[in-house]
């Protein structure tokens, strides 16, 4: 009985270092996206985001006067491209909007038309989000058509987190539309720092989640943004954290027509 123990105990201790190599085989890559909205609107960060070197999505604004620009601007240097919907907040100037918004006033056939027009007026878009649209997300027949033009379109759905209520998530769900919630405003206080300490959040979301996913913006915060995420990127590389466009955090979910415009 002992000589059977004897030979038992080396056999048992071999598996511990078996295992530990295929868990460190199993960690999976950090992965987090950096969509930028407001391309096509004003022109701060613009440059240092669309000829540097860190893989941001670019958002872009459609019906504007350098809407086809940005958006042939980036995809020319590498960056994907969504389109910025802007759509009806609870609070805000409609002027924030720009033209041909979609709002709560409007008939189901008026907002298929118009998203539509915004797809066509932003050329090489794989994907959408919402531009404000805090009072619009919230309306479930205006969302349903917006999803059924993205399905048809085979474009991917990011949804800004502008509302609680956003009916989003359970309408691109029903109808197999690929969605993703944004988890951190980088600039929502216009600072460099703060944008710093954002990009710190957004680290330890992706360590959590293995993945994550912020916005800032170009315009009249762009260059404060730009900095702030250009002066976090050594630390979002200590933390072993990629930044990849926003398509690649879909898992498999999209097909190859969704990522090639």
């Amino acid at each position: 009985m002992k000589k059977f123990m004897l030979m038992i105990i080396p056999f048992l201790l071999f598996p511990l270092h078996t295992n530990a190599s295929e868990e460190k085989k199993e960690t999976k890559e950090l992965k987090a996206a950096i969509i930028i909205d407001d391309f096509g609107g004003g022109t701060g960060g613009v440059q240092d985001f669309l000829e540097g070197d860190i893989p941001i999505t670019a958002a872009v604004m459609p019906f504007t006067e350098n809407s086809k620009v940005h958006a042939e601007w980036a995809h020319k240097n590498g960056f994907e491209v969504m389109i910025h919907l802007p759509m009806e907040p609870k609070r805000g100037k409609r002027s924030w909007l720009g033209p041909k918004p979609i709002t709560v006033d409007l008939s189901p056939e008026e907002v298929r038309k118009r998203v539509e027009e915004a797809i066509k007026s932003v050329p090489y878009a794989v994907g959408l989000n919402n531009h404000m649209g805090s009072l619009a997300v919230e309306d479930e027949e205006i969302v349903r058509v917006i999803v059924e033009v993205a399905k048809e379109r085979n474009l991917f759905i990011i949804d800004s987190g502008t509302s609680p209520g956003t009916k989003f998530p359970k309408i691109a769900n029903e109808l197999g539309v690929p969605l993703l919630k944004r988890d951190v405003f980088l600039d929502d206080i216009s600072s460099s720092a703060y944008v710093r300490k954002q990009m710190v959040r957004l680290a330890k979301v992706t360590e959590i989640k293995g993945q994550g996913i912020a916005i800032g913006h170009v315009g009249a915060t762009g260059k404060v943004c730009s900095i702030g995420i250009f002066e976090s990127m050594d630390e979002i590389k200590k933390r072993n954290i990629k930044i990849v466009p926003v398509s690649e955090l879909f898992a498999g979910r999209l097909i190859k027509k969704h990522i090639v415009p």
